[in-house]
């Protein structure tokens, strides 16, 4: 029997989004599903949210991946069996953050999404430019989009020349209010967090100041990271960010590239990092859209990936507070102005020729205030510092 979904419809809406929230719990979901939280917060969103479940969606969603693959189309195969949700009244924007172009075939079972809606855009998420013939079949499923936006910046070409679409590259960005650390009401009492792939040699450096110098160290200890909820998941994550005094960060699958993959980009974890005011420690992609992203003075402080005396390191840095005090501040102020979800929306709004909306001026306004308020504190404590030295 087909199963017929329903979704909450609004007359005002004009966004019709479709949200994976419901199919996937992996943690790298909770920044995309944060993502749409924004957006349904600051324009008028219609969500659609498929649910199936977790363990059948793994089964179904691989088997339909793989027929397609085999003969070579994606139109008519769905990941989501005998289920049909339809979409009944018009839209000015369809939205789909397309996280693994994996993703793709769930929109077969949304009906009349591209007719009901006057523009269709897609953000594709993670796809490296050595897989991209691999996954043909369903990248030519992005042709019914007007735009598609990409955060792997090296794989447009490769992606354009594909589905014969504009395609443009989009930074990843972060809910900067929630991530916003107030250095007079948060302490922060974590002194490294490495969260993610990590060096084995780095780690076990951390454990040893952990077992002799007291150090307050948080990472992961489990494997198969699964979210019970992605809002809890994300609360917890989003604290300890701007509790963190300092982070481990790396490119993204660092331990993926290489001679098979020279291929460099941009992971999330540099803008949570810089919104939440830490520290970043690590190794940078060497690619041009981190420069242009973090461009300020030591938006990523480099360390080896096996660094074995990171504890010489960190206590170096603990000696520089001037340094400290202007890095977390820098950090700050450029996610507030510049990495907030708010301007990639906007971005997306802009090439489908839509308008920003109130509640959108008025977030910028805020970030904007509140930027200015974090740089007046910052020179404020700097005087403080220069007077008492005096």
């Amino acid at each position: 029997m087909l199963n017929k979904n329903v979704f909450n419809k609004s007359e005002e809406s004009r966004v019709l989004i479709v949200s994976m929230r419901n199919l996937k719990f992996h943690v790298s979901r909770a920044a995309i599903y944060e993502f749409e939280d924004v957006i349904s917060n600051l324009d008028t969103v219609d969500l659609i949210e498929p649910s199936l479940e977790p363990n059948l969606f793994k089964v179904t969603n691989k088997l339909a991946n793989y027929s397609a693959k085999f003969i070579n189309n994606g139109k008519y195969i769905k990941s989501l069996p005998n289920q049909k949700i339809q979409v009944d009244k018009e839209y000015d924007l369809f939205f789909f953050f397309c996280q693994s172009i994996q993703d793709i075939l769930v929109l077969n079972s949304i009906q009349g999404w591209r007719e009901k809606c006057r523009h269709a855009v897609c953000w594709l998420d993670e796809i490296w430019t050595k897989d991209i013939n691999d996954w043909l079949a369903q990248l030519q499923l992005l042709k019914n989009f007007d735009h598609i936006f990409m955060n792997f910046d090296s794989s447009i070409p490769q992606v354009a020349d594909v589905v014969k679409k504009p395609c443009y590259s989009i930074p990843y960005g972060v809910d900067s209010l929630k991530f916003y650390a107030n250095s007079s009401d948060i302490e922060r009492i974590v002194d490294v967090l490495n969260i993610g792939r990590r060096s084995e040699v780095t780690h076990n450096s951390l454990l040893e100041l952990v077992e002799h110098k007291n150090l307050f160290y948080v990472y992961d200890t489990i494997k198969e990271l699964y979210m019970i909820d992605y809002q809890y998941h994300r609360s917890l994550y989003t604290n300890f960010v701007k509790r963190s005094r300092y982070m481990i960060v790396n490119k993204a699958k660092f331990d993926l590239t290489g001679k098979t993959n020279p291929q460099e980009e941009v992971g999330p974890r540099f803008f949570e990092g810089a919104g939440g005011g830490t520290i970043m420690l690590g190794v940078a992609p060497k690619c041009q859209v981190f420069m242009q992203n973090f461009d300020w003075e030591d938006a990523v402080i480099e360390i080896p990936f096996d660094c074995s005396n990171i504890a010489e390191i960190i206590g170096d840095l603990n000696s520089q507070t001037e340094r400290l005090t202007r890095i977390r501040t820098n950090n700050i102020v450029n996610s507030l102005l510049r990495h907030d979800w708010v301007y990639r929306w906007e971005n997306i709004l802009m090439s489908a020729g839509l308008n920003i909306t109130p509640k959108m001026e008025e977030r910028k306004a805020y970030l904007k205030n509140l930027a200015e308020m974090v740089n007046v504190s910052a020179n404020h404590n700097y005087q403080q510092q220069v007077a008492l030295v005096n």
